[in-house]
C-alpha cells in the first residue's frame, strides 16, 4: 500500500513541477506554497519509493539531474534568447522554472535516500 502512495507522490511532484514551469508568472507569491508541497512530496518519495538495492542508482541519477539542470538553465537561456528574442525568453523562463521546481522536488528525496544509505553503512557489521 505504501508503494502506491510513493508512486502517487512522484507523479504529483512531476505534475506540480510542470505546472510551476508553465504558470510561473501567474503564481508569483503563491509559488512558495507549491515549492513547499514539492519539498514534502520529495521527502515522501525518498522515504517510500527507493529500496536499498536502488540507492546507488538513484543517487547517481539525482546528481546527474541536478548538475544537468544547472548547466541546461544557462545553455538554454543563452541559445534561445539569442535566436528567438522574446519567444525564446518566455520559453526559457518556463523551462528554467520547471527545472528549478524539479530540483526542489528531487533534492529532499536524495537527502532522505543518502541519509538512509549512511545509516545502513554505519549500522552494518
Amino acid at each position: 500500500m505504501a508503494e502506491n502512495y510513493g508512486e502517487w507522490a512522484f507523479l504529483l511532484g512531476l505534475l506540480l513541477a510542470v505546472v510551476v514551469g508553465l504558470f510561473s508568472t501567474s503564481l508569483e507569491e503563491n509559488v512558495v506554497y507549491v515549492y513547499g508541497a514539492l519539498l514534502v512530496l520529495g521527502f515522501v518519495v525518498g522515504l517510500l519509493n527507493i529500496k536499498e538495492k536502488q540507492v546507488n542508482s538513484f543517487l547517481i541519477a539525482t546528481i546527474a539531474l541536478l548538475v544537468a539542470t544547472t548547466s541546461w538553465n544557462v545553455a538554454l537561456g543563452e541559445v534561445l534568447v539569442s535566436l528567438f528574442a522574446d519567444v525564446g525568453a518566455v520559453f526559457t523562463l518556463w523551462v528554467n522554472t520547471f527545472l528549478v521546481a524539479l530540483a526542489v522536488f528531487v533534492s529532499p528525496a536524495a537527502f532522505v535516500v543518502a541519509l538512509k544509505a549512511v545509516y545502513n553503512l554505519a549500522t552494518r557489521k
